[in-house]
């Protein structure tokens, strides 16, 4: 039996827009219209999950999904980094974002680290592989890319190679413990 799982990305939010660390924001109105604008392009699955932010959730309502939120798809924790911008934490902790940057391992947020999101994540995909059908998911970029990583067996530093845009769909295919997948697809030129 194959599942076929869509993990696709939330649309634009203030946070993301200002390169900051995930805050529960919700959509902006830009970001609402043009998740409404793309939801023809989404194939509505009998299962369908989010993240449980407030963005994921705001997502996947635009997109018509009736999608359940699963802590398994949270963000990243990012303990005392939640809510500052990338460009505030470099300046007042530059070693932290170093070892942060270079080591999966390192949580010197107080949070999760990469490393843990990816462990986290891959239970979660490894445990839809006992099921077949569709799937569809909203979640985090981070949670996209450890999902990625966690799929192609790559070392955990691979996901800070991987750029996931807004409203980006990327399709998973799992069998007996082994998934392919096609990345990159924007729901707005489909």
């Amino acid at each position: 039996m194959t599942l076929r799982l869509t993990l696709i990305s939330p649309a634009t939010s203030e946070a993301l827009r200002e390169v900051r660390f995930d805050d529960d924001g919700p959509l902006d109105p830009a970001g609402i219209a043009r998740a409404e604008a793309v939801a023809s392009a989404v194939d509505p699955s009998p299962r369908a999950y989010t993240s449980p932010s407030p963005r994921c959730r705001g997502t996947a309502r635009a997109l018509g999904l009736r999608a359940e939120p699963l802590d398994e798809l949270a963000g990243c924790a990012m303990g005392r980094w939640r809510g500052q911008t990338l460009a505030a934490v470099a300046a007042a902790e530059e070693a932290g974002v170093a070892a942060w940057l270079s080591d999966p391992a390192a949580a010197p947020h107080g949070g999760e680290s990469l490393r843990d999101l990816r462990v986290r994540v891959g239970a979660w995909l490894d445990g839809l592989t006992t099921g077949s059908g569709r799937v569809t998911a909203v979640a985090e970029p981070d949670v996209i890319r450890a999902a990625m990583v966690h799929a192609l067996a790559a070392p955990d530093v691979t996901a800070w190679r991987l750029d996931v845009r807004p409203l980006t769909a990327v399709h998973f295919t799992g069998r007996a413990g082994r998934w392919n997948l096609r990345a990159g697809e924007s729901l707005e030129q489909q």
